[in-house]
């Protein structure tokens, strides 16, 4: 089964170094860092009207950093995968289970 972790933490907490060692886990298919939120857009619909605001979409202590999409047998193994990526030492994995749609393009 997929599973996407969203890694969340205060993204002026660690450094370079820090960040590199969580792409050393294995099961992965696919991650992708982001950049800082200071580079975020978000967009909202109001009576039928676009807003469009620079920055996250919330201010919060932690900030969604980036995320990781594994394939593990179960939950169980999603939580031991989830537990060795170093991010999770300096903020919160989130572990979601992916809803696969038939009929849409695969990359």
């Amino acid at each position: 089964m997929k599973y996407m972790l969203l890694i969340y933490l205060d993204e002026k907490a660690i450094t370079d170094a820090q960040r590199d060692q969580c792409y050393e886990t294995g099961h992965f298919l696919d991650t992708a860092p982001l950049y800082p939120t200071s580079t975020a857009t978000s967009v909202r619909v109001q009576d039928g009207k676009r807003v469009v605001t620079d920055g996250p979409f919330a201010e919060t202590r932690e900030q969604l950093g980036g995320f990781f999409m594994i394939n593990a047998k179960d939950l169980d193994e999603a939580i031991d995968i989830a537990g060795r990526i170093p991010a999770g030492r300096w903020g919160t994995v989130e572990i979601r289970p992916v809803i696969e749609v038939e009929g849409l393009p695969s990359t």
